[in-house]
């Protein structure tokens, strides 16, 4: 048996199959799992995301410290709430996990990172804190859920006081607010609007059972696999681990080169790569032929193997299979994927598949 979130009883009333995810039972649909895909794009959905791990860094030299650790420069969050995408990588610019931080004040920052990389996150960030006045603290005894989807907002203010929902109103994306006891950031994982909401561990149930009034509906993993791939957003461990750089990964603009003087964690291997003529380029695929596409599949162009999918799956809006995939650099247009013996044609795109809710392609 798994780890298993304040959130695992009203799982198994609703209905949910559980599996297994990086070590937590976590529910993978309640049924449907295109039928909680299209009520995320076209109306409402919440997913337990309380498997991942929330982070307090607190100390005067906080702000130092993650201008040490994180690509991504937090001395650009000049605005208290303001939250900020980056990957924490090692020495040789691998990706260790990529996360989101949170400017809450001046001694205090709040990261949210993956479930499965808890252990050698919290670990990284202690070795390398040692050396700073500050303070890691694991947020155990909060769980988080994820409201998502055009109408999510308006159905998370309804269980807000007038104050509350007048702040809210007026939250811009990747920003956060502190109402009561609660942690809301106007961000997600599934290409649509929405809320993460950091809260109580022992208040979860009630809030769940609230939004479930609201007519807020349950989704999966499952679901929120198939959104984060057509919204174009990378899954740690399969798009993406210690093997790989921000640069092949589709994640070069996460990197803040400027200011020079600043020596992240990193950065002279990320340089270095960076001048590889070799480096691969992280892409979409869309399959024009019937089939799903899956990880490891070779890719192939020119009667030579030129990379591999890295993530796949069948995209419900655009009702086709459709991937990640990360090959040489001078492959364009088009390819050949290796599906059980055979080779189907492929279009080389752009990620996002989908766009608020409309197909890309």
């Amino acid at each position: 048996m798994g780890k298993k979130t304040p959130l695992f009883d009203e799982h198994g009333r609703l209905g949910a199959k559980i599996v297994d995810f990086g070590g937590w039972d976590m529910p993978l649909h309640y049924g449907s799992q295109i039928e909680e895909h299209n009520i995320v794009r076209n109306d409402a959905g919440m997913f337990d995301v309380s498997h991942m791990t929330v982070v307090d860094v607190v100390g005067g030299q906080a702000r130092r410290f993650l201008s040490h650790l994180l690509a991504n420069d937090i001395q650009r969050l000049k605005q208290k709430g303001k939250a900020l995408y980056s990957c924490m990588l090692n020495e040789q610019a691998g990706i260790i996990d990529d996360l989101i931080a949170f400017y809450i004040e001046d001694d205090h920052y709040r990261l949210v990172v993956n479930a499965a990389t808890r252990d050698k996150d919290i670990d990284w960030m202690t070795r390398l804190g040692s050396n700073y006045d500050i303070r890691i603290d694991e947020r155990d005894d909060v769980a988080m859920i994820a409201v998502q989807g055009p109408h999510a907002r308006d159905k998370v203010h309804r269980l807000m006081d007038e104050s509350q929902r007048h702040a809210l109103e007026k939250l811009v994306p990747f920003h956060s607010l502190n109402p009561g006891d609660m942690f809301i950031s106007r961000t997600g994982y599934t290409g649509e609007d929405g809320y993460e909401i950091i809260l109580p561990a022992a208040k979860t149930v009630e809030f769940w059972r609230a939004l479930l009034q609201e007519g807020v509906k349950p989704a999966g993993l499952g679901a929120r696999d198939t959104l984060r791939l057509e919204a174009g957003l990378n899954l740690y461990g399969t798009d993406m681990d210690e093997t790989t750089t921000p640069l092949e990964s589709g994640l070069g603009w996460t990197i803040a080169w400027e200011p020079v003087e600043r020596e992240f964690m990193g950065r002279a291997s990320l340089e270095a790569k960076s001048m590889d003529s070799a480096t691969k380029r992280f892409v979409g695929l869309i399959l024009n032929d019937r089939g799903v596409l899956r990880s490891h599949q070779r890719i192939i162009k020119d009667n030579r193997e030129v990379g591999e999918v890295t993530s796949g799956t069948f995209s419900p809006v655009l009702g086709k299979a459709i991937a990640f995939a990360r090959i040489a650099a001078d492959v364009e247009n088009d390819c050949l994927v290796e599906m059980r013996g055979r080779q189907l044609p492929a279009r080389i795109v752009k990620p996002p598949f989908v766009k608020h809710g409309k197909a890309c392609y």
